[in-house]
């Protein structure tokens, strides 16, 4: 029509039959359109809530000037949805005249072919006349004439009814006897007959009688004999005859339950993989979530479902790495937002929550120990914290709070709020600032490419026994980069943390102001440093390992107190020459020095290899100074980097590398390479999970969108199934199994779709024994490599 007042308008099958707009129906392609009144649709609008479908055009709707809107059926989908609404008066005007204009057209075109009808050629007897009249109906016998009269006297006189027998009359009845027709004796030579037997139907009910209730109870007690009724009961014939009688059927239970379980179900402890016919597996897609303010044109980089929170799921996304936004990295903060974006599966229309980060977050996790806490690894190398303890009832609710302002949200006192950023609508979701983010010069010089929180519970006590604690700050923090190394980190306190939050209101209020205004905080000490440095660079051959992924066996470390308590200035001090050694404890008035610390891990680099290494530092008793040791073992398996590290939830000595065109199984302490390698497969591998549920299955996703589903207990050398789930390249696959009754996939694209994905119940629930027959399969698999190394040595 070519006016801007159109709105393509979405309307379900309830919304069609609720304002009589079903197409087909009530609207067709020749009568198109419907007037409906404004106040239905606010009605419609104020009763179903967000739930409407009116709800996206409600300011439009709101602000139309007339009555009634004119809505139209567009089953060309010319606008984009099944219908769409003219949103002023002039455009709806145009196209009510349009729309005579075309009726009046086709009647006159209906008219002309009408006349042109009936202008026809004069008829021409070709002797079909003849024939119509061989074939019609003649009447050949003459029809006979009855003629009833009467007395005109007798008109209108009244009639009097009498019982009479008909036989004593002759003339008053005619007796039509039945005779044998010839015409109908014909006798038939063929005759089909059909019986269709039914059986008889019967309506029957019962009404019970009903009983008024009435509480009834029964008590009863022993019954006590005396000692002579014992006595002569126990030498009674009776009781021996019956001790006689049953003595042989007794002995032969009682060894039959010693030889076999009577109460052993053998229906149900037959094999399931045993049945004639393979169960159903498939991934049922459940929901999609995906947002055009800040997943347009990006790639989503991380997926984590809520520890505690059932249904709750929250995802990062970062930059498409294309040539050109790698050319032109300055503009890239003006485009997008940096957010890491929180939805729930029983409000998949909005938002739940949104964590504003100074840059686009690489990978991220939650705090197992407290769930508010959600630690993340930005592009640029820091490390960012967020606390949502303040929305954690609104997520449990899974309830989009209104008019949520922020200043709450982050802690900081309420007079630092600027005037601009209380005012938020209605329909946008909460944000929550970062309380913590890291120090420049201390952080990382590549982006973080892997998070882990590692809860240390139990310290080393001088008695060589070891004892709970359950402290912030035990709370530990590690993160990896492509920079060769390894950070640990402490968290900061919470007046640490509302400090900071105070602190960037107060430069962002100041980039409101002029540019020359004088800055009185910069004394304030707000950084927050690693508390120890793992460098994985081999300084003896130059070797650099850029570290993808890492995944921790074990960490042992033990704080020492000092002797004597030194002074803060002399404290801050040592901090600033060596901010890797020491710990800052905010509940203490001293600082505890780190006597030592060792641990084990595994790590994927970008050259596709997996280091195993073995790193301790000790206080040298002589020279008092921090002496590493570092033993690595390396494996160089795959072409391209590892995407994925994990270890098996149910195995932790097992655990799954991903990378380029392969992917391995591993075993701690077996040296001689991985268990179980893939062969080369036509595309590359870029996620991939262990089943949370059965030991044996584990999902690997690849740059066609499939996802690949390997069952170890079925096949080992190819997948066991796979599915398309996207056009674009699968990013990151989370699952979940907060749930007994659904288990849930989260597998994200490069296009900025998250898919939900339900696991079938052939994949959630775990064979008979497949604990065991996994385990059985790697130690034969490990077996059999010890073989190999000997038949080779």
């Amino acid at each position: 029509i070519g006016h801007p007042e159109i709105f393509p308008l979405p309307l379900t099958a309830k919304t069609q039959e609720i304002f009589n707009c079903r197409p087909d129906e009530d609207v067709t392609e020749e009568n198109c359109f419907k007037c409906i009144k404004k106040e239905d649709i606010i009605k419609d609008m104020k009763t179903r809530a967000k739930s409407s479908d009116f709800h996206p055009l409600k300011k439009v709707i709101l602000e139309y000037p007339g009555e009634e809107l004119l809505v139209v059926f567009d089953p060309n989908f010319q606008y984009g949805e099944n219908f769409y609404i003219v949103a002023s008066e002039e455009a709806k005007e145009d196209f009510l005249k349009s729309f005579a204009t075309a009726e009046e057209q086709e009647e006159t075109e209906e008219e002309n072919r009408e006349e042109t009808l009936e202008v026809h050629k004069p008829w021409v007897s070709l002797g079909s006349e003849k024939e119509v009249e061989e074939e019609s109906v003649k009447e050949r016998d003459t029809k006979i004439k009855y003629k009833i009269s009467r007395v005109r006297r007798k008109f209108g006189a009244p009639i009097t009814f009498t019982d009479k027998n008909a036989s004593e009359e002759k003339e008053s009845y005619a007796e039509c006897t039945a005779y044998e027709d010839d015409t109908f004796s014909i006798k038939m030579l063929e005759r089909d007959v059909g019986v269709q037997m039914v059986p008889k139907l019967r309506e029957a009910s019962t009404q019970t009688k009903w009983t008024y209730p009435k509480n009834a109870s029964t008590q009863y007690y022993p019954r006590q004999l005396s000692n002579e009724a014992k006595a002569e009961s126990l030498s009674s014939e009776t009781l021996k005859k019956f001790l006689t009688a049953v003595h042989l059927r007794m002995e032969i239970a009682l060894q039959q339950n010693e030889i076999m379980n009577v109460f052993f179900d053998d229906w149900k402890a037959l094999a399931e993989d045993q049945e004639e016919s393979e169960p159903d597996v498939y991934l049922k897609a459940y929901q999609s979530f995906t947002d055009v303010q800040y997943l347009k044109d990006r790639t989503i980089s991380c997926v984590h479902w809520h520890p505690t929170i059932y249904g709750i799921i929250a995802l990062s996304a970062r930059e498409q790495p294309s040539c050109e936004e790698q050319v032109n990295l300055s503009n890239k903060s003006f485009l997008h937002q940096s957010v890491i974006l929180l939805w729930s599966l029983f409000d998949p229309s909005c938002l739940q929550l949104v964590l504003k980060a100074p840059e686009d977050i690489y990978c991220f996790q939650f705090n197992p120990s407290d769930p508010n806490i959600i630690a993340g690894g930005c592009v640029d190398g820091q490390v960012v914290l967020w606390d949502i303890s303040k929305h954690e009832k609104m997520l449990e609710s899974t309830n989009p709070v209104a008019d949520e302002i922020i200043d709450s949200s982050e802690g900081e006192p309420r007079a630092a709020v600027l005037t601009e950023e209380v005012q938020q609508s209605n329909t946008e979701p909460p944000l929550v600032r970062h309380c913590a983010a890291s120090s420049i010069p201390y952080c990382h010089t590549k982006p973080i490419t892997d998070v882990h929180w590692l809860p240390s519970n139990l310290e080393d006590n001088p008695k060589g026994g070891t004892t709970e604690n359950r402290d912030e700050k035990n709370l530990q923090l590690v993160t990896c980069s492509p920079d060769c190394s390894i950070l640990f980190w402490g968290i900061p306190s919470i007046e640490r943390r509302e400090q900071f939050l105070f602190e960037k209101l107060k430069e962002e209020r100041r980039s409101h102001m002029a540019p020359n205004d004088p800055d009185t905080d910069e004394d304030l000490d707000l950084s927050w440093k690693p508390l120890l440095k793992i460098n994985l660079r081999e300084r003896d051959n130059d070797t650099e390992y850029g570290p993808m992924r890492i995944s921790f066996r074990k960490l042992q470390y033990r704080y020492k107190l000092p002797g004597k308590a030194r002074s803060r200035s002399i404290l801050r001090a040592a901090i600033k020459e060596s901010p890797y050694i020491e710990m800052s404890v905010s509940s203490s008035k001293n600082l505890e020095l780190l006597e030592n610390i060792s641990t084990d891990f595994f790590v994927g680099n970008e050259d596709g290899e997996v280091v195993y290494s073995d790193w301790k530092k000790k206080i040298d008793t002589h020279s008092a100074k921090p002496v590493s040791e570092k033993h690595s073992q390396k494996y160089a398996l795959h072409t391209e980097t590892i995407n994925t590290l994990q270890t098996s939830p149910f195995f932790k000595d097992i655990f799954l590398t991903i990378g380029g065109q392969k992917f391995a199984i591993w075993k701690e302490g077996v040296t001689n390479g991985p268990i179980l390698q893939s062969s080369c497969s036509a595309g590359r591998y870029t996620a991939g999970q262990w089943s949370l549920t059965r030991p044996g299955v584990f999902f690997i996703g690849r740059d066609n969108g499939n996802i690949d589903i390997w069952d170890l207990l079925k096949k080992t050398h190819k997948p066991s199934y796979f599915q398309n789930i996207s056009k674009s390249t699968i990013t990151f696959i989370s699952p979940s199994s907060a749930s007994a009754k659904q288990h849930f996939l989260a597998v994200s694209d490069n296009l900025g779709v998250l898919h939900i994905l339900e696991i079938c119940q052939a994949l959630c629930h775990p064979l008979s024994n497949e604990h065991a027959n996994i385990l059985d399969y790697f130690e034969r698999e490990v077996k059999y490599l010890k073989y190999c190394e000997q038949e080779f040595e």
